[in-house]
């Protein structure tokens, strides 16, 4: 029986799930008979892919055990060891947010006046109000001010207040982790994150003008863009060096070298250099690029308690959020949700007689608090049997950040049999499929070809792999690998390896 079989049997799988469980093909490699396999000694393949990358067997961190059940582990090497998981991680965040919030939880983000509308003007100021929404992208805003305009407001005598009190977050520098501050990964959350506080910048050639012609969104209000460079002959290659882009000025973005002809069209997503005044450009920018007007300026503030409701706008339900938390193992939106955790009261989170999956945000979120309700609800959940994993920002984009094979297992099985799990089972990514996963099982005859639900992780020194695999047997094994060494990124096929190994074990 297939994985997703099996849970849409016992009525757990959404139906978008189940969909999923594609029959396996006939010609299979030979399974891996029971009398072959250990609970301590590592597979043929992985130990030869380990000795190729030049990694010890000391390094890597396995468990492989049924997801259901109380039997044994099939295999098991140091899965006691406490580990950093990379993006891995993201499950304990994702699980925690589905079991205490609910899959159907959203956040709000709120537009308000302490004004009086007068025939298509708004006389004071519109404020908005930020709830943590892990995916305010571009078009949902142009949603919310088309609606706004619809009721009227055109032109705001007054101020454009941006209110960002739902988290209360110290300032940090975006290229602290790797230096790489432009990267979009490397995004700060924030409770007006607006569009990830990323630029699109896009190169078309323009062959008869001789130039690439170059547009961006969205529009930020104060920024000016070379709207072309000079084309260049020869091959693609690092055509983001080719251009020279500098972004030294936060009022601007140059381009001093040139554009390979050969590339065609590009797209290229950068973290904006000041990622401070994004929100206030973007916001800015949008709503004069829709026919508002603005007499007054753009500021932070917060919302005053008597100020008039006139939109609100939800955010998508957190069964998507975490699909694509999971899916594409996007850090900044994973730590939009562990912020939201920390919004949650301690007391809500101990008194086991509040039903999980409908807590209700009560202060604002940080860092700190959000690690002491991800403890509690550990405490909770899982007792004392199982180490409680050290988190840090909830994404994995961490050093500090550690967890045991034996406790992310414990997790996943847990997760198999929760009333909403197909929710959780079905934001990982499928192998063979899509995701971070789609490159394991590419081909319809690999075991793994929709077989495997999967979240990947990888830092420098570390990579991992965690989720569920469908047995030749029929059965559904929760799976966790992971790799601590210099080499870890070349020893990645031992893991690929590990859940090719669990999707042949026949019992």
């Amino acid at each position: 029986m297939k994985l997703l079989s099996l849970l849409c049997s016992l009525g757990t799988v959404c139906a978008a799930c189940c969909a999923l469980s594609l029959p396996l093909h006939a010609a299979q490699p030979r399974p891996i008979p029971r009398a072959d396999t250990t609970l301590t000694r590592l597979p043929s393949e992985t130990l030869a892919a380990l000795r190729r990358a030049n990694v010890p067997e000391s390094a890597l961190s396995v468990l492989v055990r049924p997801a259901a059940g109380d039997g044994p582990a099939r295999l098991r090497h140091r899965a006691d060891a406490s580990i950093n998981p990379a993006s891995v991680m993201k499950l304990v965040t994702t699980y925690a947010a589905m079991d205490l919030l609910g899959p159907d939880f959203t956040w709000s983000t709120r537009f308000a006046t302490d004004g009086v509308l007068d025939k298509g003007t708004l006389r004071g100021n519109l404020y908005i109000r930020g709830g943590g929404d892990p995916k305010l992208v571009l078009e949902r805003l142009q949603t919310a001010f088309q609606e706004l305009q619809t009721q009227g407001v055109v032109v705001v005598l007054g101020d454009l207040v941006l209110d960002h009190s739902a988290f209360e977050l110290v300032p940090r520098d975006p290229g602290a982790f790797d230096g790489e501050a432009l990267r979009p990964y490397n995004a700060s959350p924030d409770a007006l994150l607006v569009n990830f506080k990323s630029v699109i910048l896009k190169f078309s050639p323009d062959e008869a003008a001789g130039v690439a012609r170059v547009s961006s969104e969205p529009p930020l209000a104060g920024l000016a863009i070379d709207t072309t460079l000079p084309l260049a002959r020869g091959g693609c290659g690092d055509w983001r060096s080719a251009i020279a882009a500098r972004f030294d000025d936060v009022n601007a973005i140059r381009f001093e070298g040139r554009y390979p002809q050969s590339c065609g069209d590009k797209l290229w997503p950068v973290a904006y250099q000041d990622p401070e005044s994004y929100a206030a450009r973007a916001l800015e920018g949008l709503w004069r690029s829709g026919g508002g007007a603005l007499t007054g300026r753009v500021r932070t503030g917060t919302t005053p308690p008597g100020a008039r409701l006139l939109h609100e706008a939800r955010s998508l339900p957190l069964s998507d959020i975490i699909a694509d938390v999971n899916q594409w193992s996007n850090n900044v939106m994973a730590q939009q949700v562990f912020l939201t955790l920390g919004q949650l009261a301690p007391a809500q989170v101990d008194a086991m007689t509040v039903p999980r999956g409908r807590l209700t945000p009560v202060r604002p979120g940080r860092f700190e608090r959000s690690r002491d309700i991800l403890s509690r609800w550990w405490s909770t959940t899982f007792g004392i049997r199982h180490t409680a994993p050290v988190m840090d920002n909830g994404s994995g984009l961490s050093r500090e950040e550690r967890i045991t094979p034996d406790a992310l297992v414990e997790l996943l099985r847990h997760a198999a049999r929760h009333p909403q799990g197909s929710q959780f089972v079905g934001s990982l990514s499928v192998a063979g499929v899509n995701g971070t996963a789609a490159r394991l099982g590419r081909s319809p005859n690999s075991p793994l070809h929709g077989n495997a639900w999967l979240k990947t992780g990888t830092l420098r020194d570390v990579t991992g792999i965690a989720g569920y695999v469908n047995a030749a047997s029929g059965q559904l094994y929760a799976m966790v690998a992971f790799i601590n060494h210099p080499n870890a990124s070349a020893a990645r096929p031992a893991l690929d390896a590990l859940v090719e190994w669990t999707a042949r074990l026949q019992d």
